[in-house]
């Protein structure tokens, strides 16, 4: 039988999908094959429909009892000849279905990957009866994965017991050095890769700057009144918790899902979201593997993620069916410091390691045994810690084989067993520069989230060229493609490239040179607006940036026009934020570093000009005089100024207390006549517009 005679037989397609026809020729010719494929690409089928031809069994690694199920269900209810093998079942019928696989009765059989952990197991297993090996979610087995699971590791001296079988490794996320690691650890014999198919043509991406909690609930009530069906992902069980109870006014009903529920609380919400009898589950990450409902539209992450893989992997379950959806991040660099927290919980270093150790040790009773929850463990320690790091570090150790984990009946919560007595924590064999290089690596995969959600490219695009397949083309339906669709880039005069150069050159001023970096950032955004429009706001002065040669360089443009202007610049990809530290940062690109050199001229979409578009003229004039002179009614600036210097006397404060010099030339330029025009002014807070504002718009009426 050809594959496309079984495709048609057993599972009722016409075709493959690119490149499922090819992965599956691989896999009969009995070649080790690595497949990196989104999800919702079809990757099941790769490993499925070969089993169907080979002659023996094909053992399927899958890391969720849940789903496994729900796989084996579904080809049963074929008619195909499936099973599985995990702690769900009886002794008994673990044996029957080991022997069901040396009689050839099973061509799928799939297996929990801590099974692997059982010599007798191992030992149990028909080898010469297993014709492939396939492991799915196989990004799990990388630590420099978004999912590492240590049972994973073991994979590879698994496949060895079992007699070598060739190899298909599964994964819908996998950067070039977890490719790497997944065929190093299995010892794949010169595989046959497949990394495509990446793009979701009926997905759009979207990155919404959401600074509050009341920005982040209206973009949810749009995607919900707008798409209906969703998931809203969240970072923290807090998070869930706190959303659902927010949206219901609009959502109605919704489906709560966090590790802090119970085995049956989160089957019983995962079958009500599948059975759509609601529509719109909140979630955290947990809310994942083995979701399978077609016509999911939207998903949201409320804050961001950990890792550009684990955006791309929740993101794609929008859209199954084909159809047109939105995978939306509501994007607050504030959120940061949640995965930050989580990277610290999952990176304890070899001192902390060696601490919980010890803590255990002085713990245990006489069996050398210790039934303590992990939040009471840390508070018996010395020093104060984040109670994820401890887990993390009781895995640890479970992997050294310096503990035992074991499930307490009745408790939801596990023992610890000491197997390594009269040790101390400073003897555990711990490479530490491996451990620091996976913090590394967790933070790299963040800074990438935050580079991703600040960049103004095609998101797709991106996306592709962070997962190594290369020359796509822009996707024509992301935020990004329709933000360069409604700009009109246009060549500059003179006047602007001047001015786009003093900004540049701002930017450039307030940077720190180093031999990796010749603009490494220092500033944000709005530090370096301000020292260009000459603020005398407490930060600037106190940092001495008031004596810098850019200091009010573009004072005489005003704010609006110059924050419109850095919008320009990014979109033009002269400058770029980076990450540095807790805040987001601003730095030249090379192609910004051109311009302001005058050695590159770039096409812009420029703002018209407010308070720069008379001008000055060549006399000399104080700094004063130059806003009064570029405003578009110098008088009327005058008699704002005389007034804030009134109530200042009366107040006994600094003028630009009241409003600074740039607050006055907008006020001048535009004439607000009303608190809701003047309020979109930069400069004038909701409580300057009780207090101040009203004596300034008596003054304009009154000029007019």
């Amino acid at each position: 039988m050809t594959p496309e005679d079984a495709l048609q037989k057993y599972f009722g397609m016409p075709s493959f999908r690119e490149p499922q026809r090819s992965i599956i020729q691989s896999v009969l010719e009995k070649k080790d094959t690595l497949v990196v494929m989104p999800t919702g690409g079809g990757k099941s089928l790769c490993f499925q429909l070969p089993a169907l031809l080979l002659p023996g069994v094909t053992l399927v690694v899958s890391p969720l009892i849940a789903l496994m199920k729900d796989q084996v269900d579904a080809l049963q209810a074929r008619g195909l000849p499936a099973g599985l093998l995990n702690s769900s079942l009886s002794l008994e019928e673990q044996r029957s279905v080991l022997d069901d696989i040396r009689t050839h009765k099973l061509k799928l059989v799939y297996v929990a990957p801590e099974r692997f952990r059982s010599q007798s197991f191992l030992n149990a297993l028909p080898k010469d009866a297993i014709s492939l090996m396939a492991i799915d979610e196989a990004h799990c087995l990388s630590q420099w994965g978004h999912d590492f699971r240590p049972d994973y590791m073991r994979l590879g001296e698994a496949r060895k017991a079992i007699g070598n079988p060739p190899c298909v490794a599964l994964t819908a996320t996998a950067t070039p050095d977890v490719q790497g690691d997944i065929m190093r650890t299995l010892e794949m014999r010169e595989p046959v890769e497949f990394v495509a198919g990446f793009a979701r043509e009926n997905l759009s991406f979207r990155v919404r700057q959401a600074a509050t909690e009341s920005d982040k609930l209206d973009a949810i009530e749009k995607l919900v009144k707008q798409h209906k069906t969703g998931i809203i992902y969240c970072a923290t069980r807090k998070s869930v918790d706190n959303v659902a109870d927010k949206i219901e006014d609009f959502a109605g009903s919704t489906i709560r899902y966090h590790g802090g529920l119970s085995d049956n609380e989160r089957s019983m919400a995962q079958d009500v979201f599948m059975s759509r009898k609601a529509n719109i589950v909140v979630a955290t990450n947990a809310f994942g593997m083995g979701i399978d409902r077609a016509d999911i539209r939207f998903v949201c992450h409320y804050e961001m993620p950990g890792s550009v893989e684990a955006y791309y992997q929740e993101g794609g379950r929008a859209g199954r069916d084909g159809k047109d959806s939105v995978c939306e991040m509501l994007f607050s660099y504030a959120d940061k410091r949640v995965q930050d927290f989580f990277i610290e919980g999952a990176n304890p270093g070899k001192a902390l390691i060696a601490a919980v150790f010890d803590t255990l040790c002085a713990e245990s009773d006489a069996n050398h045994e210790v039934q303590i929850p992990v939040d009471e463990l840390c508070e018996r320690m010395v020093d104060k810690v984040n109670p994820m790091a401890v887990s993390t570090a009781l895995s640890v150790l479970g992997r050294h084989k310096w503990i035992e984990r074991y499930d307490i009946p009745g408790k939801r919560m596990k023992g610890t067993r000491i197997l390594q007595l009269g040790k101390s924590g400073r003897d555990i064999p711990l490479d530490g520069a491996a451990l620091a290089e996976k913090a590394d690596r967790d933070e790299s995969r963040l800074k990438s989230v935050i580079h991703f959600a600040y960049a103004k490219s095609c998101r797709q695009k991106w996306i592709l060229d962070y997962f190594g397949e290369r020359n796509s083309k822009n996707c024509g339906r992301c935020d990004g493609c329709k933000n360069r669709k409604q700009q009109s880039a246009r060549a500059l005069s003179n006047d602007e490239n001047t001015i786009v150069r003093k900004a540049l050159s701002g930017v450039a001023r307030m940077s720190t040179k180093r031999p990796d970096a010749p603009w490494a950032a220092r500033f944000g955004k709005r530090k370096i607006i301000q020292c260009l429009l000459g603020s005398q706001a407490a930060p600037i002065l106190d940092a001495g940036l008031d004596r810098l040669t850019t200091y009010g360089l573009l004072k005489c443009e005003g704010s609006v026009y110059v924050d419109a202007l850095f919008t320009a610049l990014e979109n033009g990809g002269l400058v770029q934020t980076a990450m540095e530290g807790n805040y987001p940062l601003l730095t030249l690109t090379e192609l910004g570093g051109e311009v302001m050199a005058g050695r590159a001229k770039v096409e812009l979409e420029l703002p018209d000009r407010t308070a720069g578009a008379i001008s000055t003229g060549s006399n000399s004039k104080s700094g004063k005089d130059n806003l009064a002179a570029s405003s578009a009614s110098p008088e009327l600036y005058q008699k704002l100024t005389a007034l804030r210097a009134q109530m200042a006397a009366q107040n006994g404060k600094p003028a630009y207390t009241i409003f600074p010099n740039t607050v006055l030339v907008e006020l001048a330029n535009q004439q607000p006549t009303t608190v809701s025009e003047a309020i979109k002014i930069r400069g004038i807070g909701p409580a300057k517009a009780k207090t101040v504002l009203p004596v300034f718009l008596e003054a304009i009426q009154a000029h007019s």
